[in-house]
């Protein structure tokens, strides 16, 4: 178990692997956790960081303020800490939003985005994350802590295969969780729309989604490979909101070969979409 002191507190991370260097992003009441089996496979080639956000996870939880940007501060300043100039960032979910921001507010310090089941426009979310923004009936929900586990085991056979083992997880993720995380974080990408960005961007992003997503709506990958300039899109059939754990094998494969990919220079002369390919799995 590692971690580094930021300005805004401790941040939690594991390190795994030997090579080139990656950083893996969690989800909306995630942790490194989830990041497991991909550490493994990318193991031979690329030095691994998963780590936690501020407020989830091993990480600080003395914060005022859980927003996207902050998150894209804390990769920031994470990246410096350890003296890492650039990287590709891997990011699930809410994770893939904050990978693509950076990249945005930053390009220099990402090589390249692979986005996993992750909005670029919070309205994408599921009517109960969108209703989880809201501070009065978070603060509702957080006082009936038996009634929000049911209510997530009740709905996790929709979420991913593996649902016994994924509820484990998340009921761990969630007990450390703070109410303020909880809702400032799903409230502030409920608000987030990277549209109007996405075609000025400079970094080549790929965006990988379960066909079956229940909780973003897999057509934001319809909006990656339309507006970004260099970008791909595989959609996996037989994957929900978690192709990592749903097609651990078939989702590996894919990012390693990404993240291998040499990329031409891109041409801001080529209009968005022009680069792009889909990929049905």
């Amino acid at each position: 178990m590692s971690s580094i002191v930021t300005d805004q507190g401790i941040v939690h991370y594991e390190a795994y692997g030997r090579g080139r260097p990656v950083i893996l992003l969690h989800g909306w009441l995630g942790s490194w956790g989830y990041w497991l089996e991909t550490m493994e496979a990318l193991k031979r080639q690329y030095r691994c960081y998963a780590l936690d956000f501020w407020g989830f996870g091993e990480s600080g939880k003395r914060r005022s303020s859980y927003h996207v940007n902050d998150f894209v501060n804390l990769v920031d300043q994470f990246m410096d800490r350890l003296g890492i100039e650039s990287a590709p960032v891997v990011g699930h979910s809410m994770g893939g939003t904050v990978a693509v921001s950076l990249a945005l507010a930053k390009p220099e310090r990402v090589q390249r985005v692979i986005v996993v089941g992750s909005p670029i426009v919070g309205s994408s979310l599921h009517l109960f994350l969108r209703l989880a923004g809201k501070p009065w009936i978070a603060s509702i929900v957080w006082q009936m802590p038996t009634a929000l586990q049911l209510g997530i085991k009740v709905f996790s056979p929709y979420v991913v295969k593996d649902w016994p083992h994924w509820y484990k997880m998340i009921t761990r993720d969630l007990s450390r969780t703070t109410l303020e995380a909880f809702f400032l974080s799903i409230g502030s990408l409920h608000k987030t729309d990277l549209r109007p960005q996405l075609p000025g961007m400079t970094t080549p992003l790929m965006g990988i989604f379960g066909v079956g997503d229940n909780v973003v709506q897999p057509t934001q990958a319809n909006i990656i490979a339309s507006s970004a300039p260099v970008s791909r899109i595989k959609m996996m059939s037989g994957s929900g909101h978690f192709p990592m754990l749903d097609e651990p094998q078939s989702f590996n494969e894919t990012l390693a070969e990404f993240l291998d990919y040499q990329f031409p220079a891109l041409n801001s002369a080529i209009p968005p979409g022009q680069n792009n390919e889909r990929v049905l799995n």
